[in-house]
């Protein structure tokens, strides 16, 4: 597998190594031993997936304290624009972002550790989006902020389409109303 470091410390993009022939493709979606090489150490102990049609925005998430999650994200089928958004207090990229633009056809991932928004707006309907985590969902500790606020910056691809947020994610608050992510350790 390929892994790609971005310009926000700790986030990468990893691109499996695929095997095709004429009977069709394999890979490898997760390795616990190569993850670690890679220096992605989290133990994963829970697997989300959601499915989307085109124009729906979910995000920009995280967990706070003590529940914060790392996360491999990936599609299935389909395709997103996937958005990070550095909220560690202290941290030289804090509010700054990276995007990946993640298919079942590119079969690319993006791992995010603790400490970062993150959000995808899915660009095709019947998209399948899968993720892991290593710590287990909390509704207590759910948190959010706009993804469309401007202080990120953050370009959001026009799809053609109305888009479509729950109405949870249309009340977030702005990056500068919500209290930046501390380490728990």
């Amino acid at each position: 597998m390929k892994v790609t470091s971005t310009d926000i410390a700790g986030v990468k993009i990893i691109e499996p190594d695929v095997f095709g022939d004429a009977r069709g493709w394999f890979c490898e979606t997760y390795n616990d031993q190569r993850y670690r090489d890679a220096g992605i150490d989290n133990v994963f102990v829970q697997d989300n997936e959601s499915f989307s049609s085109k124009g729906v925005v979910r995000g920009l998430h995280w967990q706070a304290a003590p529940h914060t999650q790392a996360k491999l994200v990936r599609v299935i089928q389909g395709a997103v624009w996937d958005v990070v958004v550095d909220i560690r207090k202290g941290s030289p990229t804090y509010g700054r972002h990276v995007t990946a633009t993640l298919t079942g056809e590119n079969r690319l991932q993006f791992y995010i550790p603790r400490g970062l928004a993150h959000g995808f707006i899915v660009l095709e309907d019947n998209t399948l989006f899968s993720y892991k985590c290593d710590n287990l969902y909390c509704p207590a500790a759910d948190r959010g902020m706009r993804f469309d606020d401007p202080a990120l910056g953050i370009k959001w691809p026009d799809i053609g389409v109305p888009l479509i947020l729950s109405p949870k994610d249309q009340k977030h608050p702005l990056l500068a109303d919500i209290a930046p992510w501390e380490d728990e350790t």
